[in-house]
């Protein structure tokens, strides 16, 4: 599966708030840094590692998870932390998360 790179989404919420834009410029939740140094900041960097995934780890169900979460996220943008932190999980998941890792406090 290939995300689009440059996506933009608009909706109103029921209380007719503003427009809120979601584009492959938007900031995830909070940054995500790999193993080998890279960091996933942006939708559009998620997106990118979510193509990259070869067809086996695309089966696994943390990254179907992840995929379908920023599809969701795309769609409704106030999603996009539950996108994120599914996306962390999957990292997580396939030791790919730098540390500190988020379970190493407990």
């Amino acid at each position: 599966m290939q995300l689009p790179t440059d996506i933009k989404y608009e909706y109103v919420s029921s209380q007719e708030l503003p427009l809120l834009d979601l584009s492959s410029n938007s900031p995830l939740s909070f940054p995500l840094t790999l193993t080998d140094g890279k960091t996933i900041a942006t939708v559009g960097d998620a997106a990118d590692y979510l193509s990259s995934l070869n067809p086996d780890q695309r089966e696994k169900s943390c990254w179907r998870i992840a995929i379908r979460m920023l599809n969701n996220a795309l769609q409704e943008p106030s999603y996009l932390k539950a996108a994120t932190m599914s996306f962390q999980t999957a990292l997580v998941l396939d030791g790919i998360l730098a540390s500190p890792h988020p379970l190493d406090n407990h």
